[in-house]
């Protein structure tokens, strides 16, 4: 996995605009790490202390917001993320079988990402395509009946 980049000052002066256009909202913090995770591609760890500051809040929530969203990332997604539905509807048409294939043939486990920074595998619970499922998304794109041929077509085009 690549290497997660410093939090230098630039770093810090772009928290610190993102601080300052969402600091006045009604519950910022969300909208603070969605901007946050924009800005870097992931919510770096050195973030967290200056947002709970901020904000006033314990570096503890911060933390425990951040990590209980699955979608926000502590480390440095790859240029294609791949997620895949884990949901009952999608279990029933063979999802499971189609992670451990696809989890096998990357050799990652979720939320991880290929040696060469290509792929990051992540779990989604639903995407709305229940009654086309399994249900995949690659960068932000739904992929309907999701089976081998299709992701190892997705994933030649990422590497």
């Amino acid at each position: 996995m690549p290497a997660t980049p410093a939090f230098d000052a630039a770093g810090e002066e772009t928290l610190r605009d993102i601080l300052n256009a969402h600091r006045d909202l009604e519950g910022p913090l969300l909208p603070i790490l969605h901007a946050v995770q924009e800005a870097f591609g992931h919510v770096p760890q050195e973030a967290l202390p200056i947002i709970a500051q901020d904000l006033n809040i314990s570096r503890a929530e911060a933390h425990g917001v951040m990590s209980f969203y699955h979608d926000f990332r502590e480390n440095p997604a790859g240029r294609t993320v791949l997620k895949l539905c884990r949901a009952e509807a999608c279990q029933s048409v063979g999802a499971d079988a189609l992670a451990d294939r696809t989890r096998e043939k990357l050799g990652i486990d979720w939320h991880d990402t290929t040696a060469d920074g290509a792929i990051t595998l992540e779990p989604v619970f639903c995407l709305g395509l229940c009654a086309c499922g399994p249900a995949a998304m690659v960068n932000g794109k739904l992929v309907g009946r999701a089976d081998a041929a299709k992701l190892d077509k997705i994933l030649e085009g990422a590497r």
